[in-house]
């Protein structure tokens, strides 16, 4: 097929250079924050002007205006290219890229790679320039798992749609934003190779009775009888029909022809992808619990498996988040914080890699699969769920998703992003300062809880992956057990700090403070001061962890700079570790909050 429809429409030359022209202006701003490049300034102004030496015969001018935390905001229209005496716009996103390689120190084989990650990522953005139609004032209506495939991708990594493995038949098909729903195929694994976890009082006949119906259930159950297996001595699971072909099939072939996994049939219920490419949210039944399968993947850093170890132990700590959770009065009572928990997970392991000594981590995330309290089950009348991603979506006659919600909640702005940062701050830092535990609140586990258009609750997902202790001795994490410890990363003071200063404030909110400071609704600096308010109004509450806040120091002058692009780029390229990679630790960037230090 030879897709000749799909291409005369989406890829055409002016939306060709628009997209490369955003992506650009993101690379180059996000190349400046993480000191990979040092352009010379020009001209000192509001937009200041820069020039970025390639050789004696190229070099890159652009307009930039500087932003707190040692942040730029790039103009992609004021971005061009001279080459000898030709001075030209500089509408290519992969010429600069391999432009600077010298520079930054990047290996031919990571910027081939990158390349690679770099056109995807490119593709996909010129299908959602074609294809976005939805109005913000109309978007603000729309259901949390629609919503989803409205957003563009991670608003830091330059390479954000990469989705290494996939066919364009597959993004097509599979890709968030094509927002089309896929139906879960079902398998039975013997239970001498898989293992099935839950929390108390679930068990795998309960959960199979509440996800599947019974004419689904005697379906399935009459596969297995063909091939004369006995039910009890098998897990039946969804897996993703991308990686069943793609991955399953061919890795686990012996355990194919010996019967320990039996294909079944495709199971009933339609599913919407969402931004994290491997979780789903059932559409016939939302109520239902949301689904995370491995997709083998390579896309914003890492593949997109679903690791071993903490597929294990997720329903552990569920019970752990959830055990604070119903102790405390703060969170139950007064913020009354959603925490939709991975009850049930499986995992099955391939015993060839399982046996490699330091196996590619990729080959020891091929099949499991986790199941998380759908959210829906959580809302009450009135409450509209949002990831905190979607505040930072412009439709595409530039009008903010954000904006359209405070024009219809009635509340001035200051108002709407003081009750935002309430919401959102003080069960976070409720969980650090009193229990030494964090989340990762980036856009994507953070779910803002709306009600009549104005921040109402916070909910946070995704434990497993995100959830961190610290390495303090206290009292509250006594309790945790040796296994759920040698999971859990456990971080010193300000490692541990991190993951709210770099998770939310680098990585969701700076985006926002340009955002709502671009569209002139609030100045970046009376932004930064609403967030520094609500930590201070945080901390008046609860006086007596004063030692605590000392300890976990939003408002010292500067931090560690996490680094997200020069980890792929310069650091660890694209090897094939027996780990994942982490952010990288590259110098210190400066902190605005320190402007309002007690």
């Amino acid at each position: 097929m030879l897709y000749a429809e799909q291409i005369e429409t989406v890829l055409q030359r002016n939306e060709w250079t628009k997209v490369n022209q955003k992506l650009l202006a993101k690379m180059i701003s996000e190349y400046m924050y993480e000191d990979m490049i040092k352009p010379e300034l020009i001209e000192s102004k509001e937009w200041s002007s820069y020039k970025l030496r390639i050789t004696d015969q190229k070099f890159y001018k652009y307009k930039a205006k500087a932003r707190y935390f040692d942040s730029y905001q790039v103009d992609e229209t004021s971005i061009t290219v001279r080459e000898g005496y030709e001075e030209r716009r500089a509408t290519s996103a992969i010429e600069f890229l391999l432009d600077i390689q010298p520079q930054i120190g990047m290996s031919s084989e990571t910027a081939g790679h990158l390349v690679k990650e770099l056109n995807h990522t490119l593709l996909a953005d010129a299908h959602m320039l074609k294809e976005a139609s939805t109005p913000s004032d109309q978007l603000i209506s729309q259901d949390y798992a629609q919503l989803e495939g409205e957003m563009a991708g991670h608003p830091w990594i330059t390479y954000n749609k990469g989705r290494i493995g996939f066919g364009y038949d597959d993004y097509l098909q599979y890709a968030p934003e094509q927002q089309k729903p896929v139906r879960l195929l079902w398998i039975a694994v013997h239970r001498k190779l898989a293992s099935f976890q839950s929390v108390q009082d679930l068990t795998f006949e309960d959960l199979v009775y509440e996800e599947l119906s019974p004419d689904e259930r005697e379906r399935l159950y009459h596969k297995l009888e063909i091939y004369d297996a006995a039910l009890e001595d098998y897990f039946i699971m969804p897996v993703h029909e991308w990686q069943w072909k793609n991955v399953i099939i061919q890795q686990y072939s012996e355990d194919l022809a010996n019967r320990l996994i039996i294909p079944l049939e495709t199971g009933d219920d339609e599913y919407l992808p969402q931004q994290s490419i491997r979780t789903f949210v059932n559409q016939d039944h939302p109520l239902k619990k949301h689904v995370k399968v491995p997709m083998s993947i390579l896309n914003t850093l890492v593949y997109r498996g679903l690791p071993a170890e903490r597929t294990l132990i997720a329903p552990q700590i569920t019970e752990f988040i959830k055990g604070i959770y119903e102790a405390d009065s703060f969170l139950s009572k007064e913020c009354r914080v959603i925490l939709p928990g991975e009850v049930a997970s499986i995992n099955v392991p391939q015993k060839h890699y399982e046996q490699l000594k330091n196996a590619p981590y990729q080959y020891l995330e091929m099949l499991g699969v986790i199941w998380r309290e759908s959210i829906y089950g959580y809302l009450e009348d009135g409450e509209q769920a949002i990831t905190l991603a979607a505040l930072l979506h412009e439709d595409i006659e530039g009008k903010p998703y954000v904006q359209s919600l405070i024009d219809k909640s009635g509340l001035p702005v200051e108002e709407w992003v003081d009750q935002l940062f309430k919401v959102i701050m003080e069960p976070l830092l409720h969980f650090l300062y009193q229990y030494g535990t964090v989340f990762s609140p980036h856009g994507q586990n953070t779910i803002v809880v709306l009600k009549d258009y104005k921040p109402h609750r916070l909910a946070v997902k995704d434990f497993v992956d995100d959830v961190n202790i610290s390495d303090q001795p206290f009292e509250e994490l006594d309790q945790l057990t040796s296994e759920i410890k040698s999971v859990l990363r456990s971080e010193p003071p300000e490692g541990l700090t991190q993951f709210i200063f770099t998770g939310l404030f680098i990585c969701h909110l700076r985006y926002l403070a340009r955002l709502l400071d671009d569209h002139t609704l609030m100045d970046e600096k009376d932004f930064w001061h609403a967030l520094a308010k609500s930590i201070h109004n945080y901390q008046d509450k609860f006086p007596h962890l004063k030692e605590r806040f000392k300890v976990f120091d939003f408002f010292k002058e500067e931090f560690t700079k996490l680094c997200l692009n020069r980890n792929r780029m310069v650091d660890y390229g694209y090897e094939d570790g027996d780990d994942r990679p982490h952010a990288s630790e590259y110098g210190k960037v400066k902190n605005v909050l320190s402007l309002w230090k007690k």
